[in-house]
């Protein structure tokens, strides 16, 4: 019974020495350790024949919903990438041709090539540069009906920069270029010069005709060169058919002549002349005639008549006509022994007439 215990207790002692040595490294042959092996745990220095890792710490994970990395270094991406979420690159974008719905910039734009917008539905119109503003959009874009471009704010030039067209300045800052030979002003400022070229009206009221080379003030139907009307009064210059002037009114309207606004000659509409105030005659004076000779200061075709008496010229005493006492006839005939003239002593039809100023023999 002792042995049996003893036999027993050696082979206790010698499974527990058993089971405390170190179990041998397993021997895996090249090629023979099958993926379904393997399953948790790190394997570093991982390689194969598309894939080495050579990364200490973890920087790819893969999830049924995709790939997930924090960096990716990669040279070349050979086929079309679609991305669906925002994109940061934190470099620069070399690109071919570049195609976005929207571009939200607030970075420098350097261009080697003009900004193009392409036709959608046919047409550009309504495309260009628009800035989003908190009140409303402001717009440089391309309109049509006609085909313009259209700004919905100012534009301002710098001060020493003009606008063109056709590299012709059509207006600068403070001048219009001289190309420009057309214009409907409404209001301008004081002019300075100006030169009009043709017909030009002023507020309806002064007009001129370059057709007729008449000048109008106040009047639609101009008689003369020179026209000026008031009302149914037709003041008017103008050149008569004798290479002379005539001026005076068109219609049947008196002419005054005035000096400090007093009237001074008046032509009556009747043709009468009326002198109002002294008048001095510089050279010889002729009435009803067209030529007179210079040997005398006044000469008359006919009767004159001053102080109320009537002087005349016949060779016989009137026998015919009204007179008054006093008028005299002077004789065209004066012989020797004859009279100077005949003397009215009693008025009538054509009155009573004595000789006088007996002449010697």
């Amino acid at each position: 019974m002792t042995d049996i215990r003893k036999s027993l207790e050696n082979l206790a002692e010698a499974i527990e020495k058993i089971d405390n040595k170190p179990a041998p490294a397993p021997e895996i042959n090249d090629r023979s350790l099958s993926g379904n092996k393997i399953h948790g745990g790190i394997i570093t220095q991982f390689a194969s024949a598309g894939i080495r890792d050579e990364a200490n710490n973890p920087v790819l994970t893969v999830k049924d919903d995709g790939l997930h990395v924090k960096n990716a270094k990669i040279q070349s991406i050979s086929n079309d990438l679609s991305v669906k979420g925002t994109l940061s690159v934190d470099g620069e974008i070399t690109a071919t041709r570049l195609n976005v719905n929207e571009i939200n910039a607030d970075i420098r734009n350097e261009r080697t090539a003009p900004l193009e917008f392409k036709a959608e539905n046919g047409n550009v119109y309504n495309k260009g540069l628009l800035w989003s503003a908190k009140d409303y959009t402001k717009q440089l874009v391309i309109q049509g009906s006609p085909d313009r471009l259209w700004s919905s704010e100012h534009i301002d030039l710098h001060k020493d920069r003009d606008y063109k067209i056709g590299n012709q300045t059509v207006i600068g800052r403070d001048y219009l270029g001289s190309g420009v030979v057309k214009s409907n002003l409404r209001s301008v400022g004081v002019l300075d010069s100006l030169e009009v070229g043709g017909s030009f009206s002023v507020d309806a009221y002064l007009r001129y005709d370059a057709n007729t080379q008449q000048l109008a003030l106040g009047a639609e139907d101009p008689n003369g060169m020179f026209t000026m009307e008031s009302w149914d009064h037709q003041f008017i210059i103008d050149p008569s058919e004798d290479n002379q002037w005539k001026i005076g009114t068109w219609t049947t309207s008196a002419l005054h002549v005035v000096t400090d606004d007093t009237v001074r000659l008046t032509v009556g509409a009747n043709g009468n002349i009326t002198v109002n105030s002294k008048t001095s005659f510089i050279g010889n004076v002729g009435i009803g005639v067209k030529n007179f000779a210079d040997d005398a200061n006044l000469t008359v075709a006919g009767p004159v008549r001053f102080q109320n008496k009537k002087f005349e010229v016949s060779n016989e005493p009137p026998t015919s006509g009204s007179y008054q006492r006093g008028d005299i006839v002077w004789n065209d005939q004066p012989q020797p022994t004859g009279y100077v003239g005949w003397v009215c002593v009693r008025e009538g039809t054509p009155g009573n007439w004595k000789p006088f100023g007996h002449i010697g023999a």
